[in-house]
Formats: C-alpha cells, structure tokens, sequence
C-alpha cells in the first residue's frame, strides 16, 4: 500500500477510481429513498427487494461500502501527508491566496460527511442487520416506510442530515473539479463532463435534504 501511495499519479488515480464508489453509492440510495416521497407501496417494495436480494446483500454493497470507506482513508491519508509536506520550515504558502476554502478544508468536509455515514449505517444498516440477524424478526416488506418516517421525525437528526448534505455538496464540487485537472482531463472535450458532475454535486445532496424535510414536515 506504502508502495502504491509513493507514486503521485497512483494516488490521483486512487482517489478519483475509488469516488466512483460514493458516486454511485450515494446514486442508488438517493433513487430508493425518493420513492418514498410519492409513493409508500414502491419504497417498501424497492426497499424490500434491495434487503432481500442475496447479490445486492452480499456482493454489491459490502463492495460498495468498502469502496467508500477506502476512499475517505486514502483522502485523510493523502490529505495528511500534504500537511505534513507543508510544514517543512522552508515551504512557504499563503493558503488563502493560492487556493479555495474548500480545498485547504477538504478533511473537515470528509470527517462531516464520514461522521453522518457513520449515523447513517447505524440508523439504518445496523438496525437492518439486527432485525434480520440478531433479533430474527420474521421479513415484514410493509416495514420500511414507517421506519424511514420514523427517523426523520427527530429535528436533531434532520438538521445533522442537512448540514451533513450541504458539506456533500461541497466536498463534491471540489473533488469533481480537482479530479479533472489533476487527472488532465481539464479540456474543451469534458465540458460537458464537467456540467454533469456540477449538477451531480448540487443535485443528490439537494434530493436528500428534500427527503428529509419532506418527511419531518408531513408526518
């Protein structure tokens, strides 16, 4: 791994390879939960159907949650070298002059949102893992609807959510556009990849304080 991270077109490729993980991560959970906003019986269903489903349980999201967690351990790391570099006597850097907020804050962003998933895993997905395999509960496909409701009824875990989502949308865009130029992929050929990625960023975060609110305010 040492090896791997010395090599500083590895670890951009590390990083943006392993973004795709919480890309698609987040891609998918936002698509499930958004049913719930116009219809109970299609969350419940699509709830069930991705708690149930053996590829998904065991292949799809272990691989999935390990890909996110590995690129929040890579970020830290990465980002803790770069302090440490930083701090040789004779280097010199008027942060605020030569780069964004966000850039020279990128860990704090990370450490909110990999706090939130933590909260996230254990509302959810610990309590998914103790009905199904330390309680033994018998499968209720109706259940997921009211459980969802149920947490966004408390006002601390929906202003967690919200702030959590608007540091997402933040770590989001600058990632994006550091992957771009980073990579070389900063041209007149990715504009309109470009586009996608800055409405990816503002998008999926804006959907899943939406569902939040939604659900706070009408039940």
């Amino acid at each position: 791994m040492s090896g791997f991270l010395s090599s500083s077109l590895a670890r951009k490729y590390a990083m943006a390879l392993s973004a795709l993980f919480l890309v698609f991560f987040l891609l998918i959970h936002v698509a499930v939960n958004l049913l719930s906003v116009f219809s109970e019986d299609a969350f419940n269903t699509a709830s069930h159907f991705m708690g149930t489903n053996p590829l998904i349980q065991f292949i799809m999201q272990p691989i999935l949650m390990l890909g996110v967690i590995f690129h929040f351990i890579l970020g830290f790391v990465l980002e803790l070298k770069n302090r440490k570099a930083q701090s040789v006597k004779y280097y010199k850097n008027n942060g605020a002059a030569n780069s964004t907020w966000m850039s020279r804050n990128m860990i704090y962003s990370g450490l909110a949102i990999l706090f939130f998933l933590v909260l996230h895993f254990k509302d959810f997905w610990a309590h998914e893992m103790n009905y199904k395999y330390i309680e033994k509960l018998p499968s209720n496909p109706t259940r997921y609807f009211e459980e969802l409701v149920h947490n966004f009824q408390s006002p601390i875990t929906v202003v967690v959510y919200v702030i959590a989502f608007i540091f997402l949308a933040l770590h989001l865009l600058h990632g994006f556009n550091s992957a771009f130029q980073s990579m070389g992929l900063n041209n007149k050929y990715t504009k309109g990849f470009e586009k996608v990625a800055k409405a990816y960023s503002i998008v999926i975060p804006a959907l899943f304080i939406f569902i939040a609110l939604f659900h706070y305010f009408n039940h």
